[in-house]
């Protein structure tokens, strides 16, 4: 199922290639290689050059490991080299950027040798995958964010916000409590992760109705600095 379309024992001879299976390795690189680039961009902020990148990169891959596929060593060399460039880009990517490269040269790589419906297996097999998980927003977690809020001296702070709490977050901490403006208020600091992100707003209204619209603040937590 999975043999080379190139005649050979395995990787096909430069000599040996005919127009007919350069045309079919190119044509499967080139379409795969599209396939590729538009499961890339499903729910992906990707620039132009990007997409054509991951669109054109197996049928160049697919043109090398063919070049050198006289010698099983030297075609081992050229992937090798092909797949050391994610490590050496100009710009560092992150891991999506990274699975749609090496796909990509996978490809090329699988296309290059002759080895057609393999390389349609793993495209299909992968962008299947890769759609699906991001659909169910696999392994999403909701952020934790920092909240401020302030509170007149005489008010105690012990459960002050529990029962907002308890409707509109999942988790929260009280993490520190400070004094400001002299003594005259509190500032209380929490590490809250809010069940539902488009009820923030009343989140926030109901805490500012609590503590008399005092200063109320929510932003991202930063883990390294401990703080907005």
């Amino acid at each position: 199922m999975f043999n080379s379309i190139l005649e050979g024992t395995g990787v096909g001879t430069l000599g040996s290639v005919t127009i007919l299976s350069v045309a079919i390795c190119a044509g499967v690189s080139l379409v795969l290689g599209i396939v590729a680039a538009l499961v890339y961009m499903y729910k992906s902020s990707c620039t132009k050059n990007f997409a054509i990148t991951i669109a054109l990169l197996p049928i160049i891959v697919q043109a090398l490991i063919m070049l050198v596929s006289e010698n099983m060593g030297a075609a081992g060399i050229a992937a090798l080299g092909v797949f050391s460039l994610v490590r050496y880009r100009s710009q560092p990517g992150n891991s999506r950027e990274i699975l749609a490269i090496m796909l990509s040269m996978g490809i090329g790589v699988a296309a290059g040798l002759g080895y057609v419906t393999f390389a349609i297996a793993l495209t299909a097999i992968v962008c299947l995958m890769w759609f699906l998980l991001s659909v169910v927003n696999f392994g999403e977690k909701r952020m934790e964010k920092s909240l401020k809020v302030s509170i007149p001296e005489t008010l105690d702070w012990s459960g002050f916000l529990d029962d907002i709490f308890k409707e509109y977050t999942t988790t929260h901490k009280l993490d520190s409590v400070r004094t400001k403006n002299m003594g005259s208020l509190y500032e209380l600091t929490y590490t809250v992760i809010i069940k539902d992100e488009s009820k923030e707003k009343e989140f926030l209204d109901e805490i500012r109705t609590r503590n008399g619209n005092l200063p109320v603040t929510l932003g991202r937590f930063n883990i390294n600095a401990g703080e907005l």
